[in-house]
């Protein structure tokens, strides 16, 4: 058996930023209130025409980890793409990477978990290098939101959280079990899928067909759906409950902790888990409020940041953690 490790960290975030201000001309809502509940001040939407997409987006984040990672595109063995966002309906953007990458003909996935997407790919590919399958795995999470948003006054609840972006890792063989991805965990509770939801088009509920049927103005069903206090209520809860289950497991506690990346999903519950494992300032990483909630590509912006601005060294215990739609949440504990 082996571990594996983070070696290469890369992301892409869009050039054009939406300010709190901006959203005022389009919907019923203003700085103070967005501020306030979801502590976010400005995101990235990217510009009609610009040329990107969940793919495109992913691809670049990839190049900048690649290079970082030491090794070439051919070092590549797998691909793991997590996304809710996907250029298309059918196939997934695992394989546009393959192919705009100009890797060989690896295998592609793609992992549909939202909010804790990132968690699920970078699971999967540690289980793939720990049995010795492959020795490089490329993890992507990118997602475009803004197309997909309500950005009248009906849909401010939501659309003000969600910003575009993409981050990625390269996962690689690392020999000493001591280092690396020591372990993860993962958690789902179908029970409350309707919770935070986009229902349609969906071949269970109202297809392509339906939607232009009806030709209903007021249909809410393909844009996303979020019981917010509700959503809020359980994530704080599974935070910490898989945090713990993390760190027990590798006989460690919270003073143990020396970065701590949660999915960028609301600034009150990362401050939330903050106050409940006692970690000062230093030991958490927030960038939400420059770029929002990026569902699946969250957790790899922030752990690019950090680890660019030096936050991350080498030996520190970093924790990863995400709760999202699904419900599914979980973690991963990393010696760096």
């Amino acid at each position: 058996m082996y571990n594996s490790k983070i070696t290469g960290l890369g992301y892409y975030v869009p050039d054009n930023v939406v300010t709190n201000e901006d959203l005022s001309k389009l919907m019923d809502t203003n700085d103070e209130w967005i501020q306030e509940r979801t502590g976010i001040k400005e995101r990235r939407w990217i510009k009609e025409n610009s040329g990107d997409t969940t793919a495109s987006m992913g691809v670049k984040a990839a190049k900048i980890a690649i290079e970082r990672a030491g090794i070439s595109k051919d070092d590549i063995d797998f691909i793991v793409f997590a996304t809710l966002s996907p250029d298309y309906y059918f196939p997934g953007p695992g394989v546009q990477v393959q192919h705009d990458l100009d890797i060989k003909t690896v295998g592609a996935i793609d992992i549909r978990n939202q909010c804790s997407g990132f968690v699920y790919a970078i699971s999967v590919a540690d289980n793939f290098i720990k049995t010795g399958m492959y020795k490089n795995v490329l993890v992507i999470g990118s997602e475009l939101h803004s197309l997909g948003l309500d950005k009248s006054t009906r849909g401010r609840g939501v659309s003000v959280i969600f910003g575009d972006g993409a981050g990625a890792a390269v996962l690689s063989r690392e020999v000493d079990t001591t280092k690396g991805i020591l372990s993860t965990h993962l958690h789902s509770q179908g029970e409350f899928a309707e919770e935070l939801v986009v229902k349609a088009p969906g071949m269970g509920t109202r297809w392509v067909t339906d939607i232009l049927a009806e030709n209903n103005p007021d249909d809410e069903s393909y844009y996303p759906y979020m019981n917010g206090q509700f959503v809020f209520k359980n994530a704080v809860v599974r935070f910490s409950e898989v945090i713990m289950e993390g760190l027990e497991k590798n006989n460690l506690g919270p003073q143990d902790i020396d970065m701590l990346i949660p999915h960028q999903a609301n600034l009150r519950i990362s401050q939330f888990v903050q106050r409940k494992f006692k970690l000062n300032d230093d030991q958490v990483f927030n960038n939400i409020m420059k770029y929002g909630n990026t569902t699946a590509a969250s957790i790899p912006i922030a752990l690019t940041e950090a680890w660019e601005q030096g936050k991350i060294k080498s030996g520190d215990t970093v924790v990863l953690a995400a709760f999202g739609s699904g419900f599914t949440w979980g973690s991963v504990i990393i010696k760096w």
